[in-house]
This record gives C-alpha cells, structure tokens and sequence, in this order.
C-alpha cells in the first residue's frame, strides 16, 4: 500500500532538521546560533513565513537570489555512490545530512563570495532586527539544508513505493487497462511533481524557506489555502492511521488461527491489540527516535513484496479471504486482458482510486525539497524515482494477478493460503511492525499538522514545545485557550483521542480496498493531482504579471503598477496555453476525485447490506 510507512518517514525532515540545528558546533563559520532570531522567528509554521505583509514578488526575488548562489554549490561525487556507502550506517534524519560533512567546506567558501553587504527586503540597511545580516541569515538557513538528489531518490523511492494494493487493483481492470491506467496515472503524477518542484524553485530562499505543502498554498493563495491544505493533509494522515489498524488487525488474527485453523483471535480484539501499541509508543513526540526503524522497515517491506510474488506461484489463493471480503466463489483461476466480465463500475472506479493511492507521494514533496543543498536538482531524483517505482508496480501486479486471478486480496500478502503459513505468517509479521512505524510516523505527523492549522493558528493554543503542550500531547494536560469569544479552560487529549478516533472509523469500516479507495479519492487525488496545477496556474498568474521596473533588482523593493483584474488578465494570458491545459487537468482530476468518492462509498454500502461484513465485527475480513 503506498505510503505504508513512506510519507510520514520522509515528514520526518522537519523535524530531523531542527535536531541538526540544535546540535550545531556554534564555532561553524556557517551559523552563529547565538545570534539567532527569536523561536517565534525562526518556527517554519509561522511568523515571518506566514507574513501577509510579504508580497508574491518579495518571494520571487529572494528565490532567484537563493538559486543564483546554489549555482555553485557543487554536489558532485556525493550521490548514489555516497548514499550507499553511508545509508546503513546513519539514522533516517542522517539520510537528509549525510553529505554535510563533504560540501559544508566548499558551502563555506562560496557564501564568503556572497558576503558583501546586502540591502534586506526593503532595502533599509545591511541587518534586522536581531543585528543578523542577510548574508549571516542565510547561511545559517543553508547550513541545515543538506540533502543532494541522489538521497531525494532514496526518499521518494520509499515514500510511494508500497504495491500492495497493485495486483487487486489490475485484477479489477484487467492486464490492458490496468498497465494503460497505471502507466497514465504514473505519467500524470510525474508533470504533477514537477509543477511543485517549479513553484518551490521560484519561491523558496533562504530568507523565505517554504517548510510544506501549506506554505505554498499560502504564498499562492493566502492564509485561507494554507488552513484548507494543512486540515485535507492532517485528515490524509489520519485515515491512513484507520487503515493500518485495518489492516495489521487482519494480519494479527490471521496470525492467530495457525495453519490449523484452530487458534482465534477476534478481529476486532486484534485491532484493539494494535490500537493500543500505537497508543502507547505515540507518547513519543520527535520523529527522530523512530527513523532509524522507519530506514529498516523499507527494506522489510521489500522482502514482503518479493516473497509474496515467489509464493503465489506456488500455492493456491486464500479463497477463504476473497469469499468473506468480496464474495468471491471458489473455482479455476481466471485472468483478462481486458476489463473482467465481473468487473462492475464500482470495481473499476476503485480499482483507479487505489492506483492513485498507489502514486500518493507529493503530499511530502515540498518537505523533501526544504531539506535539499540545491533544490532545483529535485527533478534527477524524482524522475529516476518515479521510473524506478512505475516498474516495480507493473512487475509486482502482473505476477501476482497472474498466478491468482480473480481471487486476488488486498493487501497481496494476505492472500497467501492458510497451507503456506509460514509464508503467510512472515508477511504479516513484516508488515505488522512497519505498520507499527508507520502509524506511529503518521499520527505524530498528523497530529501536529491539526494542532498548528487549527488550535494554534484559529484557538491561539500554546506551542506543543512548551511544557503545557508537552502535557497536553499525552493527555493529562489542562488548557486554557481564548476563542473570539471567551476564555476556556479543557483538557485536549491528543494522542489518546487521535488513536481512539483512527480505531473507532477502522472497526466501523473493516473494508481495506473501499477505505483506500476513499483516502485516493478525498485526499491523495488533491495532492497529486488536483492541487498541483490549480497552484502553479496561481503561480504562473502573478508570477507572468510582473512587470520589469516594478522590482528593485539591487534592494528587492516592490512597487506595483497595477492590480485586480487587469493584472491576472495579463498574467494569465502570458502562458495562455498551458494555463488552460492545467485548468482543465484540475477540474478533470477534481471530477474524478468526486466519481472515486461516490463510488467507495457506494462500495462501503453495498459490501455492508450483503452481510459480508459488519461494523465492528469480530470475524477476520481476512479469513
């Protein structure tokens, strides 16, 4: 399943981030942390990067100052080669830094080239308001930016790639059309994450980093984009919460029944079980304690997928786990090259919709670019990535639907028979401890994404940093918050409530494939395919609108001609063409978006009338 533990893995660079800033030497020419600004400054989610004040050309006059010092910035030998020398011998958030200790001696030298006295924004005077110059500013911005292309490969390649749901998805389409679709979904997502690599290129700097998805929309949009972006991306993590609990809990009492079929574990015990592991190992606030086993679960996950593709050549299908989840009667193994007779348009809505789930990586792609040394070279890494996970899919579905057919199971693993139980017992094993991570990952990520676009920016709560939201984060905390209309005082339990919520929505719906096919359709869709080109259109608007005496290119002083409607007119038309295109992009994948949504829930429905499962039912969806 995409984004297994992937997304929130590689989420984890904030947070990696500011732990490498902490223990900086404070004798690096690089960063004088002494002189740092305040927290309030320099805190990625607000401040100065969420200043309404800043103009749309402010932005793009200190991105092209920012790629214009990076041009230099060699990166050269410290790739594939390095990564693989050092990959296993660092932490996850070392992934990020583990060129640093190689380029941040010729970083050094060329922001001494760069080390004249600069005007800030507004071209006052060589300092802020802390006495930091912009030089002395972005260096110590740089100097936690180490990431190369070659380790945004490595990042990408393990945030989408999890075909688990692949081999069911093409055995409701069908060989043709289910190598066509993923090929078009693949391509699609490719011009998708290279539009958000175009807009973070032509508005991040090191004056103005862009630390997410919620920082675009804002510098695009305005604050309302940031608040939608930030709750859609929180909600996307939550569900993927929901569906790690589904399907680890299917996992663990399959576990239980042996290949006898004389254990039990109640299925909705077994979610519990799971629940409560999430539960207690979430008290844990900083994603940097669980990277290392977040960089160990990816190759799990691999040996689960090749094991599983070896086995199912082998043994027949677990027809007792089709029957139960989808109603499949037992008989000869059946494949198509076209769309399967049986195949209603339902199945094939959510058989595309798990094929989006299966490319849903570009929530997290402005996060890997945050991290990078030179962020225009993003591009090498992602197409490579994206070459390099569009076969996997491919390879892994085909063998798989070709060895069983219509009786196919998501996720693929648990279709291995009770008679190959130890195989079947090794992915689940597997795959319950990388679930373990990925919720973990997952729930902290989403929580913190909630609690800073909602209760801190709309209910001013207090930063989850201070000793307040430390406590408030297990539980046990008691909070006073002002609202627009008085003063209240409550206690937030987060984590609790968090994993008590993803349980209830998990064991309300034991469906795997619809569940998924509802996270592609509401969530990933927009991500992927919905946002990008409605954002770079955005972009393209004010960006093309600019005329040439209205920026100072030696201060970066902004003074507009004109504005309104005569503006975006002229923006617009300057790539008239392509504009079109992406509107048009953006409405289609928004009208797939509500097509896949109606038809997972429609799929939930009828699935629940047919009695094949209930809410929080106690027998194993699995078999």
């Amino acid at each position: 399943m995409a984004g297994n533990i992937f997304g929130a893995n590689a989420g984890a660079a904030t947070d990696a981030h500011l732990h490498e800033k902490e223990k900086m030497d404070t004798n690096d020419p690089a960063v004088s942390i002494s002189r740092e600004p305040p927290s309030e400054i320099s805190d990625g989610n607000r401040s100065i990067y969420l200043d309404s004040s800043i103009t749309f050309e402010n932005y793009v006059y200190w991105a092209k100052r920012s790629r214009e010092i990076e041009k230099h910035i060699s990166t050269d030998d410290v790739g594939f080669a390095h990564l693989s020398n050092k990959l296993f011998r660092k932490k996850k958030s070392d992934a990020l830094v583990i060129m640093q200790g190689e380029i941040e001696e010729q970083d050094a030298s060329v922001m001494k080239e760069s080390s004249k006295p600069t005007n800030t924004m507004n071209g006052a005077s060589t300092s802020d308001n802390w006495g930091i110059t912009e030089t002395e500013w972005e260096q110590a911005q740089r100097a936690a930016r180490t990431a190369t292309w070659g380790s945004i490969f490595y990042l990408i390649s393990t945030d989408i790639l999890g075909p688990t749901n692949v081999p069911w998805a093409i055995s409701q389409m069908g060989f043709g059309p289910g190598a066509v679709l993923y090929t078009v979904f693949g391509a699609m997502a490719c011009y998708s994450g290279l539009q958000l690599w175009r807009i973070f290129i032509g508005l991040d700097s090191t004056r103005f980093p862009m630390r997410n998805y919620g920082d675009m929309a804002f510098r695009i949009y305005g604050d309302w984009a940031r608040i939608f972006v930030n709750v859609l991306q929180s909600f996307q993590f939550f569900l993927n919460v929901a569906l790690l609990i589904v399907s680890n809990g299917q996992g663990l009492a399959q576990m239980a029944v042996g290949a006898n079929g004389n254990g039990f574990l109640c299925f909705i015990a077994a979610e519990v079980i799971f629940m409560a592991i999430g539960f207690l190992l979430g008290q844990i606030r900083t994603l940097q304690r669980l990277s290392y086993l977040a960089n160990i679960a990816v190759w799990l996950n691999v040996i689960v997928i090749i094991m599983t593709m070896v086995v199912v050549h082998e043994y027949p299908p677990n027809y007792s786990a089709s029957l139960t989840s989808y109603g499949t009667q037992k008989g000869p193994v059946q494949t198509s090259g076209y769309w399967p007779a049986s195949s209603t348009l339902n199945d094939k809505v959510n058989a595309m919709m798990n094929a989006v789930f299966a490319y849903g990586g570009a929530t997290l792609f402005n996060e890997l670019m945050a991290e990078m040394r030179r962020p225009y070279d993003f591009w090498k890494g992602f197409i490579i990535a994206e070459i390099f996970i569009y076969v996997c899919y491919l390879v892994s579905g085909m063998v798989v639907y070709s060895a069983q057919g219509q009786f196919t199971f998501n996720p693929a693993y648990q279709g291995i028979p009770n008679s190959a139980y130890r195989f079947q017992t090794l992915g689940n094993a597997i795959s319950f401890i990388t679930g373990v991570i990925a919720a973990l990952l997952y729930g902290n990520i989403g929580i913190k994404v909630f609690y800073s676009a909602v209760f801190r920016d709309v209910f001013r709560f207090p930063e989850l940093n201070s000793r307040t939201g430390k406590w408030v984060w297990i539980g046990l905390g008691k909070l006073r918050y002002a609202s627009p209309l008085s003063v209240h005082a409550l206690i937030i339990p987060l984590v609790p409530a968090y994993w008590a919520l993803a349980w209830v929505v998990a064991a309300a719906i034991p469906q795997i494939t619809n569940l998924t096919s509802f996270v592609g359709a509401a969530c990933i869709l927009q991500f992927s395919y919905t946002f990008p080109p409605m954002l770079l259109v955005g972009f393209n608007v004010q960006n093309d609108a600019i005329l040439p005496d209205e920026i100072n290119s030696t201060t970066g002083q902004v003074q507009r001609i004109d504005s309104g409607i005569k503006r975006w007119i002229r923006g617009y038309k300057k790539k008239f063409v392509w504009n079109t295109f992406d509107v048009i992009y953006s409405l289609l994948a928004l009208s797939a978006a509500g097509l896949g949504i109606w038809a997972s829930v429609t799929s939930m429905h009828t699935s629940f009338e047919e009695g094949k499962l209930t809410h929080f039912t106690c027998a194993n969806p699995a078999g």
